[in-house]
């Protein structure tokens, strides 16, 4: 390897623990929103205020890749037509609409560490659901299933077999979240990084609207006052964070930190982001986890770790 592809890759990797990082206190974020205004509003906003950093991504983008001076490269990939990116928006923001709803309601009765470790079980999923669109899963997924559901067990069952309402909402979530992993990578096949902002704009559109649409109708279950703009203006930092770091900046990074780094390398340093919502949780947020707790997490992380590592690589001669 040589010392810049080696220096090119240790930058990567930092960006992508930056976007762990982010990801893992927003778990924080979205916990301490809850305390103030409706999971569906505040998925509406985040989503809203994603699409716009986005676009302003995508306009400096534009903006200086279009000057007079600006060299032209040749690409071998194609614009996405505008019929199949609404199509596609919309395919990938009901997924990405379903599984940052139900993880947003499930905060309302769990912790974000919790949260956290129980949203990171896609990793493992999406190997697995993989199977119904025929991907190749290797042993070490099912070892990785295996030590998941073990890690699920300690996490969410209690002594007493009970298990919160929360951490099943959150789980169900994982599924979609798994689901949006796999309908994204139908769609990015063949489309530049440009047309992959053009589709995460569009799916934090469909995803918001959506979220917003049912604002009225769902989050009075959980608040007094759907639209109290006091409690708006209390939940501002954390809607912020959610939406411009967690949403925007972070999908940002993650597209540039991906470029430099294998999948299974990139997967397993994202997934670091349960970790870093333990972190937060315990540091910013007070929460406490039980030891019948911490080996759950444990299992879990080990699961998601082993979930991804290409134990099927021939050896390199």
């Amino acid at each position: 390897m040589s010392q810049k592809t080696q220096t090119h890759q240790i930058r990567s990797s930092l960006v992508l623990l930056l976007t762990a990082f982010i990801w893992g206190i927003a778990f924080v974020a979205q916990r301490v929103g809850m305390e103030y205004i409706g999971p569906f509003l505040f998925a509406g906003l985040r989503f809203w205020l994603g699409a716009l950093t986005l676009g302003i991504v995508l306009l400096f983008r534009t903006w200086f890749s279009a000057g007079p001076a600006a060299p032209i490269a040749p690409t071998p990939f194609s614009p996405m037509p505008i019929r199949k990116l609404i199509r596609a928006g919309v395919f990938c923001g009901f997924f990405l609409f379903a599984g940052g709803a139900l993880q947003q309601v499930g905060l309302v009765y769990t912790s974000a560490s919790k949260a956290g470790f129980l949203t990171a079980l896609y990793i493992v999923l999406v190997p697995v659901l993989g199977i119904i669109i025929k991907h190749k899963t290797n042993w070490n997924t099912w070892v990785g299933v295996a030590l998941a559901v073990a890690g699920l067990y300690f996490l969410s069952i209690t002594e007493n077999l009970t298990i919160q309402l929360g951490d099943v909402i959150v789980i169900v979530g994982a599924f979609f979240w798994a689901g949006h992993i796999l309908t994204v990578d139908y769609f990015v096949g063949a489309i530049s990084q440009r047309e992959v902002l053009k589709l995460c704009i569009a799916q934090f559109v469909f995803a918001g609207t959506v979220a917003m649409l049912l604002a009225p109708l769902l989050d009075g279950f959980f608040v007094a006052q759907v639209f109290d703009f006091a409690a708006l203006s209390a939940a501002l930092i954390p809607i912020f964070y959610a939406g411009v770091l967690s949403t925007g900046v972070a999908f940002t990074l993650q597209a540039i930190g991906q470029q430099g780094l294998p999948p299974a390398a990139a997967a397993i340093i994202m997934s670091l982001e349960a970790v870093f919502s333990v972190l937060g949780g315990v540091v910013l947020i007070h929460e406490v986890l039980s030891p019948r707790e911490l080996v759950g997490c444990l299992l879990m992380f080990v699961a998601v770790i082993l979930a991804q590592l290409p134990l099927n690589r021939k050896a390199e001669s």
